[in-house]
């Protein structure tokens, strides 16, 4: 049901402009779209405070109700908002994302501050798509997917903590929601909470604010599982560090059990107190890798099946291989698959599947330069550029090199000699040798082959 404010803000006056009403109605199904993808306790607290305020040529003038607001929306929702508002203005449009400071609210001497009630933890409801039925196992999820069942077969006896790193649009999320629906279905009243570190800092400075603190903490450590989501967002804030680790002290110490999700491992959080990177670490840590082909081939038939699609397996397959990042982006490429499919009266064929991923893909995207390949390869195995590129003969060194020669030569099919020029003025038989060997690698790693391809497809659809 509307709030009174959402009532207010769908009513039209004879002082709006018509790109006023047109912004309004537009955003109005913006939202109603929105909310088919994001958690509910997500979309009511970051989406639908949201408020359309002016709409020009280029750009749409939304405003957010504070900063935490407009922070967690640019991060996180920015590129699906401008899409789907452009869709429905009909037209390309920019979000411009404001915020206006609340006025801390007065109150009198005589009358004490009643400290406002925090919200039941146990009222968080999973996202009905978020299930372990749902969840496509490969190679790359393997142990998260295990852990997670684990522990939600039996919370507080296995893996407590359990830390799932991985980069963004993999499935943490929704294995945290698929432990909170299992628990619930076997236990209706237990008392569960699913928060993000944004949130929990959200609500801390709230309560700091308001001195409701021990309100506060009072809500959070009542609960018997504690789920909490982008850990790494609290990276370099101290105070409220210092809180969450109060919060896992008292919660592990009487065994409930403690869930946590981060785009990178506890070691690798490093502006994180050391305190609590340990803690982290005390449990199982599982990370889940860029799925290979076959496994994001699953995945989009799954996506497909869910949403009553006539996917072809080659079609599945071709979208797998050819569209670029994470899944969130794939299954992304398979709703607007979709959508054309359905505007254009044409079947999900295998034609029109490269049609979309020639167009949005492929179309205009340039080589990258060697220097992007080298950073990405650095980034992957965590060497280096200057030793990459340098003389050093330590296995870890050389692989990554090797790597890079082989992603080089794929990519722009420079020669030899060319390619040796960017890795220290080595001799062309050196290239050869490199490409050669991690070609010959890749036959019998199939983790290294996935490596290799995501960063390709990532680097450069186009292969």
């Amino acid at each position: 049901m509307a709030s009174s404010q959402d009532a207010m803000n769908d009513q039209y006056s004879l002082e709006d402009s018509d790109d006023q009403i047109q912004l309004r109605t537009a955003w109005n199904q913006v939202t109603k779209r929105v909310s088919t993808h994001l958690p509910k306790q997500s979309f009511e607290r970051f989406i639908r405070p949201l408020r359309p305020i002016q709409l020009t040529e280029d750009r749409a003038t939304i405003s957010s109700p504070g900063k935490f607001v407009q922070e967690w929306v640019n991060a996180r929702c920015l590129a699906f908002l401008e899409s789907y508002l452009s869709d429905e203005i009909g037209r390309p449009l920019r979000i411009e994302l404001t915020w206006e400071a609340r006025e801390k609210p007065t109150t009198r001497v005589s009358e004490p501050m009643v400290a406002a009630p925090m919200v039941e933890r146990s009222n968080f409801r999973p996202n009905d798509r978020y299930t372990f039925e749902s969840y496509v196992v490969g190679q790359s999820n393997r142990m998260a997917h295990a852990g997670a069942r684990a522990v939600a077969s039996e919370p507080g006896s296995r893996y407590n903590p359990l830390f799932i790193c991985g980069p963004s649009g993999l499935g943490k999320t929704h294995l945290l929601h698929a432990i909170a629906r299992e628990v619930l279905a076997k236990h209706p009243k237990y008392n569960l909470t699913y928060i993000t570190a944004q949130q929990f800092a959200e609500e801390f400075v709230a309560a700091l604010q308001n001195n409701r603190v021990e309100s506060f903490r009072r809500g959070l450590r009542a609960v018997n599982l504690w789920l909490i989501d982008d850990i790494q967002f609290i990276a370099g804030k101290e105070k409220t560090q210092e809180e969450i680790f109060h919060t896992f002290n008292h919660l592990y110490s009487l065994g409930k059990q403690i869930v946590i999700c981060s785009d990178r491992a506890p070691r690798e959080l490093h502006m994180m107190d050391e305190r609590l990177r340990s803690r982290f670490e005390a449990g199982l840590v599982a990370d889940i890798q860029m799925p290979d082909t076959e496994t994001r081939c699953a995945i989009i038939q799954s996506k497909a099946e869910h949403d009553s699609l006539d996917l072809a397996h080659e079609v599945a397959f071709y979208l797998a291989e050819n569209v670029p990042g994470n899944i969130r982006q794939l299954e992304g490429a398979l709703t607007k698959l979709a959508v054309q499919a359905s505007l254009e009266g044409h079947p999900l064929d295998l034609e029109l599947a490269q049609a979309m991923v020639e167009k949005y893909y492929k179309g205009t995207m340039e080589k990258p330069a060697v220097s992007e390949i080298i950073n990405a390869v650095s980034k992957q195995f965590k060497i280096p550029v200057d030793e990459i590129q340098g003389i050093s003969r330590k296995a870890p060194i050389v692989e990554a090199r090797h790597v890079a020669i082989y992603i080089t030569r794929e990519i722009t099919g420079d020669s030899w000699k060319h390619i040796g020029s960017q890795f220290g003025n080595r001799d062309h038989t050196s290239m050869m040798h490199g490409y050669h060997k991690v070609q010959e690698m890749m036959v019998h790693d199939k983790q290294l082959k996935t490596i290799v391809k995501t960063m390709i497809r990532n680097l450069y659809p186009n292969l």
